[in-house]
């Protein structure tokens, strides 16, 4: 994509009716999710198959895009090197910031105390709600650090992409990249061209799929409305009020802050991601928008190797608003069950967090399993002490979903900046100029940076 391509994408984004915009149909899905969850909750609640849907069509392209993208951008990069330095650099700033996140989560349950004059009995709390979050809580604890490293490692490069393991595939697509990178020549450009124009179909795809996000929206929303009730979140509501100001504020002061120093606006970075972020705050699902978000960093400038190697990694590495979670809800049930926690305790849910937080993507019901997993490590704060978050963690979850996805898009440009490979240029006009924005077309039909006519 190259910058002279900006002019006329503006003026074909400009003729474009304003109800054509993903943003737009989305907003609507969402709204018509609310009014039919109230009105008719029996008959929303039968919606949840559309959200399903959506998020399977999403799952099934995913896993083939990332391995085209990282291996296209390993072997169009030339320089090994580099690559290595880049994946440095990304796991430096993703335990950076997740140790900020996991702090920041320990001062503000402190300072506000949620939990403070719950007195919770838990002999009271039922412990068959938790019972499948508590075994595959004990798998994860079990298995040790050793056993998560292996996992990475997949069993076969097909059943990486059969099951959709985007930490495995990404693993597998690095090494294929590097291999590539060294083959050179003739047949490495073939097998690297070939690549190339297999992500342009796969996008091309994902260009089908994401036009049916509205009703992906609404059947999520209108589920989660007629089963919860929209004044479902009144037993807990300082927690999740709570969650909601601490994952805004790292956004805006911390990764805000981050931003400024690479010479971007958070704010107007914010609204340039627009339409994924309503997606995903419908969805409560950050996978739904992976695809999206590649192409829109790579056309505000950030090299496609950039993109290619810390987005994906950052989905398993890079999660600060489940971090933020992770301690806050711990602290939140010790005050809830009054129990005293000292000054090693916190540094004990700290030090494990840290580990705890990077095997939370993929594992179903991850923020229970995780928070189980932490918990079972920390003597004293009782686990059963779960079942008080969990009929609020659909709601928790979207904000989860929401800083999760900001902060990798944050850590993909200040690594880009870092690494000298952010055209700031460009990202200042495409940020400051709304009409310069891809269409929703055009973001996800420009392969590996080939533009194309909208």
């Amino acid at each position: 994509m190259t910058s002279s391509a900006l002019p006329a994408m503006a003026g074909v984004k400009a003729t474009r009716p304003f109800y054509t915009s993903l943003f737009f149909q989305v907003v609507v899905g969402l709204i018509l999710g609310i009014i039919l969850g109230m009105a008719a909750p029996d008959f929303a609640q039968g919606l949840k198959v559309l959200s399903d849907a959506f998020l399977k069509l999403i799952s099934m392209i995913v896993a083939p895009i990332v391995f085209c993208v990282v291996v296209h951008g390993i072997a169009g990069t030339g320089d090994l090197r580099k690559v290595g330095r880049v994946g440095v650099k990304a796991l430096v700033y993703f335990e950076v910031m997740t140790t900020v996140a996991l702090i920041l989560g320990i001062v503000l349950a402190f300072v506000v105390g949620p939990g403070h004059g719950m007195n919770i009995n838990t002999a009271t709390l039922d412990p068959k709600a938790l019972a499948t979050y508590q075994d595959n809580a004990k798998h994860l604890q079990g298995s040790g650090i050793a056993a998560f490293l292996l996992n990475i490692i997949p069993t076969t490069s097909f059943d990486a992409l059969a099951r959709n393991d985007v930490l495995q595939v990404l693993f597998f697509a690095i090494i294929f990249g590097i291999s590539l990178a060294l083959v050179g020549g003739k047949q490495g450009r073939m097998v690297t061209d070939g690549i190339d124009a297999l992500a342009s179909v796969l996008f091309k795809a994902m260009g089908l799929i994401v036009r049916v996000a509205p009703l992906g929206v609404l059947g999520a929303v209108a589920y989660t409305v007629g089963k919860y009730g929209v004044g479902s979140l009144t037993q807990l509501l300082s927690l999740v009020a709570l969650y909601y100001a601490a994952v805004a504020l790292f956004v805006l002061a911390i990764l805000g802050g981050v931003m400024r120093l690479a010479g971007v606006n958070i704010f107007k970075f914010l609204a340039y991601l627009r339409e994924e972020l309503t997606i995903v705050l419908g969805t409560a699902s950050s996978d739904a928008v992976l695809p999206q978000i590649m192409r829109k960093l790579e056309f505000m400038g950030v090299k496609p190797s950039v993109v290619g190697l810390v987005v994906p990694t950052g989905y398993s590495f890079n999660l600060d608003a489940f971090s933020i979670y992770l301690t806050l809800a711990v602290v939140f049930i010790a005050q809830a069950t009054n129990t005293p926690l000292s000054v090693g305790d916190l540094l004990l849910v700290l030090g494990i967090s840290l580990v705890t937080s990077k095997g939370a993507h993929g594992i179903p019901g991850s923020a229970i399993v995780i928070l189980a997993a932490t918990l079972n490590a920390v003597p004293g704060i009782p686990v059963i002490g779960l079942v008080l978050v969990l009929s609020v963690d659909w709601f928790i979850g979207m904000a989860r979903a929401l800083g999760n996805l900001v902060g990798n898009c944050v850590a993909t440009v200040v690594v880009a900046a870092w690494e000298g490979d952010l055209d700031l240029a460009r990202a200042t006009r495409v940020l400051n100029d709304p009409a310069a924005e891809p269409t929703d077309l055009d973001i996800v039909s420009q392969g590996s940076g080939v533009t194309q006519s909208a």
